[in-house]
């Protein structure tokens, strides 16, 4: 008989039963349906196994099993020692006519003295005299180089006043003086056809810091009463073959 108090159920059922279990279904669908965030979902067991493979693979390889695709011991030989190039500096230089050697390097050294004189040595008239032509560039190297080391105050070798040149001389090496002063008498159209070795830079060196006034610039009276001479040395043929890095010559092959 149906209880009119309870129009939906029958005597014979447990309330608190039912009730309980729809929440206990409710709760398992929730977690077999639950969403997951992007990027939180669990991994895959398969996606695992696909993974351990390549690792397993790669560990029995480092630590010296082998493998059918490679094997340590077939593809390095023993013994072996990689042989590392030499650069362009300590590879093995062409000799040269020695006249080229210095005005190249001479040219790079040059690039100092182009704000002044410019890039064609012919200063701008006014303020800069010009290297083309110059007597005191062309003329005995020694005034050359006391120029150079000293710069110069007065009178140029025309009679002219620029004003007062900058000593160049500081941090100037053999080498450097050399090849600056055998590229300014050899461009420009300055044809003096000589070099100016390391051992005469070298010499003018010394003669510079010998002067009376050491430091001071020098003047047209000074080059040409003291510094009218070349510089003591051996003469180097320009044509003759020297090595480009070492500026020594080479015995011709």
């Amino acid at each position: 008989m149906i209880d009119p108090s309870k129009p939906d159920l029958e005597e014979s059922v447990n309330v608190t039963e039912s009730h309980d279990r729809v929440l206990r279904g409710a709760a398992a669908a929730s977690r077999e349906n639950k969403l997951t965030e992007n990027g939180a979902e669990p991994v895959s067991m398969w996606v695992m196994a696909l993974c351990f493979v390549p690792v397993l693979f790669a560990g029995w390889t480092a630590f010296g099993y082998g493998t059918p695709l490679f094997s340590y011991k077939d593809t390095v030989r023993t013994g072996y020692v990689q042989v590392i190039p030499p650069d362009a500096d300590s590879a093995a230089a062409v000799p040269e006519p020695a006249v080229l050697v210095y005005a190249k390097k001479g040219a790079k050294l040059y690039s100092k003295c182009s704000g002044c004189h410019g890039p064609d040595g012919k200063g701008d008239g006014n303020a800069y005299p010009s290297l083309a032509g110059s007597e005191f560039a062309n003329g005995e190297h020694e005034r050359f180089a006391m120029i150079v080391l000293n710069g110069l105050t007065g009178p140029s070798s025309t009679g002219k006043t620029y004003g007062v040149m900058p000593a160049q001389g500081a941090g100037m090496s053999p080498e450097d003086l050399a090849c600056l002063m055998t590229y300014v008498r050899n461009s420009f159209g300055n044809k003096v056809g000589d070099v100016v070795t390391k051992q005469m830079a070298g010499e003018a060196l010394k003669i510079s810091g010998a002067r009376a006034k050491a430091g001071a610039p020098v003047t047209a009276d000074e080059l040409n009463a003291d510094h009218k001479k070349n510089l003591p040395g051996d003469i180097l043929a320009p044509d003759t073959l020297i090595d480009p890095i070492t500026l020594e010559p080479v015995a011709a092959k």
